[in-house]
């Protein structure tokens, strides 16, 4: 018989709610009662300090952690990448929800003029993925940090002489943000898990566990899977332009990395393609073939900046 109320942790920005509220109802329709309680994260209060300068490590999702760990909050709702690849002990991976749009998207601001190619120009963002893979392609560029939940970045955008911001589509996308004069950068590999959900609950919590597994997305668990893994083998955090992409096509899993220096000037690619019943290693064989091809001289280079 179901009787508890599972209590949904989320962090307050439209976007977040979004996020929980989807879960609330996908729970409602498997039979479940459910109550968003609302968290503050560091993540959330900072707004100046650039991400990489922060204990990136769960940024977004330390506060939610310890409120789960506390009973505080049954469940928690994450932007899959903004989750640590080694979730806090006691914590456990309890959904992972149909991934929507993974590309990344550049807004155009007022100073915007339609061709980048040899051009001066400013782009706005906090994330040294984006900025490193947009100086790859456009090393005239400059870049300006953009902090900020999606309807703060927005109006900075809009209140700014910036040639574009970059942001993720489907953050924008899912709150009916997006911009009609936006475009998709389909050139720019995403962040691993960028466009996925994910649900977390106590490591125990059986009755939590098997709510949220009736809303698992198999394909999208094992192609999340595989890029945070990569991750994981390249020692990334925000600090480091890692970026990752796995697909399900025709049986298979298919599998996209890179790794770039913080300036753009260097960049190592990994492309692998694995039958689907044999992707669990994916990400770690594509992770050690990059550090073989070139990436860990890049790594290497990073940190010997002391950055």
């Amino acid at each position: 018989m179901i009787n508890k109320i599972i209590r949904i942790g989320t962090r307050e920005s439209q976007l977040a709610v979004w996020q929980a509220n989807t879960v609330r109802e996908l729970l409602a329709g498997y039979g479940y009662e459910s109550e968003l309680v609302y968290i503050k994260s560091e993540g959330d209060t900072d707004l100046k300090t650039p991400l990489y300068e922060i204990g990136v490590q769960g940024i977004f999702t330390k506060a939610l952690d310890i409120a789960l760990l506390n009973d505080e909050i049954d469940i928690a709702v994450h932007s899959m990448k903004d989750v640590p690849t080694i979730l806090a002990k006691g914590v456990m991976q309890a959904a992972v929800l149909p991934r929507a749009n993974q590309l990344d998207i550049l807004v155009p601001g007022p100073g915007y003029t339609g061709n980048a190619t040899g051009a001066t120009i400013n782009i706005a963002t906090s994330s040294i993925r984006r900025k490193a893979q947009w100086l790859n392609r456009y090393p005239e560029s400059t870049i300006d940090n953009l902090r900020g939940n999606v309807n703060t970045r927005l109006r900075k955008v809009a209140e700014s002489n910036w040639y574009g911001a970059i942001f993720a589509a489907a953050g924008l996308e899912r709150i009916g943000l997006r911009p009609s004069d936006s475009i998709s950068l389909d050139w720019m590999l995403p962040a691993p898990a960028q466009g996925a959900i994910v649900v977390v609950c106590k490591q125990g919590d059986d009755y939590c566990a098997e709510a949220c597994y009736k809303m698992n997305d198999r394909h999208t668990e094992i192609c999340t899977k595989a890029e945070r893994d990569f991750l994981r083998v390249l020692m990334g955090g925000c600090s480091t332009p890692i970026s990752s992409f796995a697909r399900v096509a025709d049986g298979y899993v298919v599998f996209a990395g890179n790794i770039l220096s913080r300036d753009g000037k260097q960049k190592r690619e990994i492309d692998l393609k694995v039958p689907l019943g044999k992707a669990d290693e994916l990400g770690y064989m594509a992770g050690n073939a990059l550090l073989q091809n070139g990436g860990q001289a890049i790594l290497d280079g990073i940190k010997e900046a002391g950055i």
